[in-house]
């Protein structure tokens, strides 16, 4: 077996810096360790760690090396076209697979879902968004808007895929971390319940990186989560006070609002859709961090995956 390798701590930073992409999204099924769980320690950011993903179990700890990151961000702001609005605390969490001899890496998303998010409020609403209007039917539906229910809009931003082209070097430094497709439900009772900006097919490509330089902190702990800073068989790193953004990605049009689509228009007009790059604008501010694995997942090999995985669950309330 080989020993731990040499550019874990490095690497395990880079993963953690470029970890902050919190935006609300979801992902495809990857793995049994679905719901959030409540764990003990160092283990208690990484709730939802898809560790029992069959990709994460097969790691040897050699060839191939799982990580588990988590990030948070308490609010922020994201621009579309002519609309800005504040976002939410958002929750990141994924699994990552390092491949060291190519320098690569695979991200492996939870079943249930990457991110957990609060709804973004829409800015004047329905009323703002597509009111006042010369168009019939528009004019129609500005006048049904007679209360805060019926004016109110929120946006969830959901995965439209999953996230692929993970840079090492800019999680360290500055450029795209990775690239992740998604689309942004707008909410209302008048939108109903399938109204978004992009889609599977056509989705918002966000290409987030590193704003701000942030710090940086390791700690060991034992697989129960239990601190354990000289010999600990796990380690978590930590990064904060970072800002993480993007303001070239593109915004397509609005699709499924209003019965058969027919307001998608109207918000295509109101908010400037589609919007090019540089037209809009996303900003994650303050985020916090953190990286776990193994300290040597070499001395684990050909089980390094199996033994995160039992280190996790170990560590649950």
């Amino acid at each position: 077996m080989r020993p731990a390798s040499k550019n874990w701590i490095k690497a395990a930073g880079a993963v953690a810096a470029s970890a902050a992409l919190v935006m609300p999204l979801t992902a495809s099924p990857a793995g049994a360790a679905t719901a959030a769980a409540q764990l003990n320690g160092s283990w208690a950011p990484f709730d939802r760690c898809p560790v029992d993903a069959p990709a994460m179990l097969a790691t040897d700890g050699d060839v191939d090396i799982a990580l588990c990151v988590t990030s948070t961000s308490p609010n922020g702001t994201i621009k579309l076209g002519n609309t800005t609005a504040t976002t939410g605390s958002t929750n990141l969490q994924f699994g990552v697979i390092q491949h060291p001899a190519e320098g690569t890496y695979t991200v492996v998303p939870p079943a249930a879902g990457s991110i957990i998010s609060g709804k973004t409020t829409i800015p004047g609403g329905l009323l703002g968004i597509m009111c006042p209007s010369n168009i019939p039917v528009v004019t129609a539906v500005c006048g049904q808007i007679t209360n805060a229910t019926l004016n109110k809009v929120t946006a969830t931003v959901e995965s439209a895929g999953a996230p692929t082209e993970f840079s090492l070097v800019a999680g360290i430094s500055s450029g795209p971390i990775v690239k992740l497709p998604v689309k942004i439900r707008l909410e209302n009772p008048l939108l109903g319940s399938n109204c978004y900006i992009g889609s599977n097919s056509n989705p918002v490509l966000l290409r987030p990186g590193n704003l701000s330089a942030p710090s940086f902190t390791a700690a060991r702990f034992n697989g129960d989560g239990s601190a354990n800073p000289d010999e600990g068989s796990m380690i978590q790193i930590a990064l904060s006070g970072a800002a993480q953004g993007d303001s070239q990605f593109t915004a397509p049009k609005a699709n499924g609002c209003g019965l058969g689509g027919i307001l998608s228009w109207a918000i295509d007009l109101k908010v400037g859709l589609p919007a090019g790059a540089g037209t809009n604008n996303l900003v994650l501010n303050d985020a916090k961090t953190y990286t776990a694995g193994l300290t040597a997942p070499g001395l684990s090999v050909p089980n390094a995956g199996r033994e995160l995985a039992d280190s996790w669950h170990s560590a649950v309330k």
